[in-house]
This record gives structure tokens, sequence and C-alpha cells, in this order.
């Protein structure tokens, strides 16, 4: 249920965010203010963050620039890859506390859907960066500009997968109902700006709150979900299928506005 009366959150013991969008820009780091506002909220709050990226992603994006102590750090739990897999800070260091990886089998059908689905559409970018096509272990990400946009041209990046996303949802959109008709086993996923991913069946925010559920021993419903695509279709849509409290956000600036609000409230 989406709230807007932030007294609401004040018995929350998680308060659970996506990255991408939410916390920082596409595959942008978050800013000083952002830093800032997570460490005050760890002091009060424990907090999960889970994305479509792999772990690299996260330390890139996140906690490079979270200047946090580590006992601190024991109140942050990441869940990259849309929650198949799980870390958190013990003894230092961020400790993996499950995977769950695709098999080489799988693996191959994807790669042999990808190939067939993007000859049929004729997907021919004139410039890409990076790798297109990501095996992340647990999952497979498809990136329509290359997975390293936004590492190799910045803020211009930044601004090219705004416009590949104005200009191309609907293709993107093609792309992965095509995908899922080949791959009926797995899960489909059209998300972030340019991106499909595809996991094992079932793997979708819902199933990242069931899984900290289950591993923080804390109830879905004294969670707070923060998200910038709470929307149909939208990849962090499928937590509305559970009791889970929601606020959706524009962007990163609205998400302070929401971090503050949890703060006040606190």
């Amino acid at each position: 249920m989406q709230i807007t009366d932030f007294s609401q959150v004040r018995n929350k013991r998680l308060i659970v965010f996506d990255l991408d969008g939410t916390l920082a820009p596409t595959k942008s780091t978050i800013d000083q203010e952002m830093s800032s506002l997570l460490v005050d909220l760890l002091k009060v709050k424990k907090v999960a963050v889970i994305g479509g990226g792999k772990l690299e992603l996260f330390q890139e994006q996140l906690l490079d620039n979270l200047r946090v102590s580590n006992e601190l750090l024991k109140n942050l739990f990441l869940f990259p890859t849309t929650a198949t897999t799980f870390y958190k800070h013990e003894n230092g260091e961020w400790e993996q506390i499950y995977a769950h990886n695709l098999s080489k089998e799988e693996v191959d059908k994807i790669m042999a859907a990808f190939d067939k689905v993007l000859k049929e559409v004729d997907y021919k970018p004139e410039k890409t960066y990076g790798e297109i096509i990501e095996n992340r272990g647990s999952q497979i990400t498809w990136s329509a500009l290359g997975q390293d946009v936004v590492k190799i041209l910045g803020d211009k990046g930044v601004e090219l997968k705004n416009k590949w996303r104005e200009e191309n949802t609907p293709l993107k959109l093609k792309i992965a109902k095509m995908l899922q008709e080949e791959l009926s086993n797995l899960e489909i996923h059209a998300a972030g700006y340019t991106s499909i991913d595809i996991t094992k069946p079932g793997i979708d925010k819902a199933y990242g709150l069931h899984q900290i559920e289950e591993h923080l021993g804390i109830k879905i419903e004294n969670m707070l979900f923060v998200g910038d695509a709470i929307f149909e279709g939208g990849n962090d849509y499928a937590i509305t299928k559970t009791p889970v409290n929601y606020v959706q956000v524009k962007d990163p600036q609205e998400t302070k506005a929401v971090i503050k609000a949890v703060l006040h409230s606190s």
C-alpha cells in the first residue's frame, strides 16, 4: 500500500531502496548529500538495497561514496542481481550469504534466444560501450547501449540512456516479450532505462522482499519500500503483490525528501 503519512513509518524496522534511479542516477554514483542522509538513516534503521546490478556495481554506485563506519555497515544489507545474491557486512568485509546462479544450460539457452530475437528485430546500434550481454552469474543482462556507457561517457552517457528510453521503450518491451516466448521457463524483466534482465523463474522485487524477510527475520509488514518504478510494467511493480508499505519517487532528489521524512518521524 502506498503511503503519504510518514508518521506510519515510525515503527518500520527496515527501509528497502531500489538503487538505479532511486538512490543514484542510472549507472551513476550517489552524491554527498545522499551519502550523509543514508549514514543518518543507518543510525536509526536497518537499510536494504535491491538492484539489478552485480556487487561490483553496488560498490561503484553506493559503497565507494558512503562514508560510514564498519559498525553502521552492519545495518546495511545488499541484494544485487534482483536479490538472487545477498551480502552482509561481517568482520570488516562483505560476506556472500547466498547466490542462486543460472546453470550452464540455462545460460546457453538465454544467449541463443538473444541472438535469435535481436536478429529478428534487426537491432543494430551505431555504437555501443562495453559488453551488450553480461553474465552476472544469477542473472543475464542485456544493455541496449552497452554496460559501460555511463562509465565511459559520464553525464553524456546518462543523457544517451534517457534519450534511448524515451525513443525505444516500445522496442525494449517487444524484445522482452519475444524473449519470454523463447524462454518460457525463465523470468524476463524489462528493467532500468535500457536493460533487460533474465533470471530463474519467480525472481522479481517481491521475491527480494521475501528473501529479506527470511534472512533478516523482519516481516514485510515492518518494511518500507522506496522505488522509482512502482507502476505497471516497472521493475519495482512486483512489490505491490506483497503487504509492504511503499513510496514511489521520481528520482534521487525525491528519495532524499523521503529519507528526511523518515528521519523526522523517528
